[in-house]
């Protein structure tokens, strides 16, 4: 079947390419969308590129291989795009609200207080904080030793790599909780009880995407945390 998921896969991936691209050169070439809230989203498309980028061909590789090898440095870059994408899409979404929230609540105030300048200095914030932030959290995972070296999954995620150590993990589990928590948590439950039941009556799509997003996420760093030894062997590092 492994010729079936690769074809899959492989339109899937040329389908988010072309989606993403597409709106990317519209918003550019349309001067009646260069507007903050189209900033935001254009920030949005660039982020699901980058993110599909680091994870999709990877995939497809380990799908046609019979040996499922990786290097160690390889690894680790491919944990920075990942880890980077998701924390980009969290903290994007939580500044879209912020944006939706200033045209709801204050729309008379809302093209001095949310202007072209500063939803690009909130962009180069969201970018930078993503970035730092992954940075800080594979530097506490290249300095552990490994014992082992199977990851009990198709691609790299870094606390598959934290169990392998042999090494105190306290910092790493401390860090992993806190930047979960910071990226996942405050963008869902920020905010005022006026403000979300007026968010939840003018802004239901964009919060159905951030649930959904979420919530995956959570499931994905649970499962991951859960013993997977009964799985057959996953990708190993070299």
């Amino acid at each position: 079947m492994k010729y079936f998921y690769f074809v899959i896969t492989a339109l899937l991936y040329i389908v988010i390419v072309i989606a993403n691209s597409s709106l990317i050169v519209v918003i550019c070439m349309n001067r009646s969308l260069h507007e903050p809230m189209y900033f935001f989203l254009c920030s949005l498309f660039v982020n699901e590129l980058y993110g599909s980028m680091g994870f999709f061909p990877f995939l497809l590789i380990q799908i046609l291989s019979d040996i499922h090898t990786v290097s160690t440095s390889f690894c680790f870059l491919q944990i920075y795009c990942i880890y980077t994408y998701a924390s980009v899409e969290f903290v994007n979404l939580a500044v879209m609200s912020y944006d939706r929230y200033l045209a709801i609540c204050c729309p008379l105030q809302y093209n001095t207080r949310m202007t072209s300048r500063k939803a690009f200095i909130l962009i180069i914030v969201v970018w930078l904080y993503s970035l730092v932030k992954v940075v800080i959290t594979l530097s506490l995972s290249i300095r552990l030793t490994l014992c082992g070296s199977v990851l009990n999954g198709l691609w790299c995620r870094n606390y598959l790599v934290v169990k392998l150590a042999c090494s105190d993990t306290t910092v790493n589990n401390i860090y992993g909780l806190f930047g979960t928590v910071l990226s996942v948590v405050v963008p869902l439950f920020s905010g005022s009880k006026q403000t979300r039941q007026k968010a939840v009556s003018t802004c239901t799509p964009q919060l159905v995407s951030l649930i959904n997003f979420s919530f995956g996420c959570c499931f994905e760093i649970i499962q991951s945390r859960f013993d997977m030894s009964s799985l057959p062997n996953g990708t190993s590092l070299c």
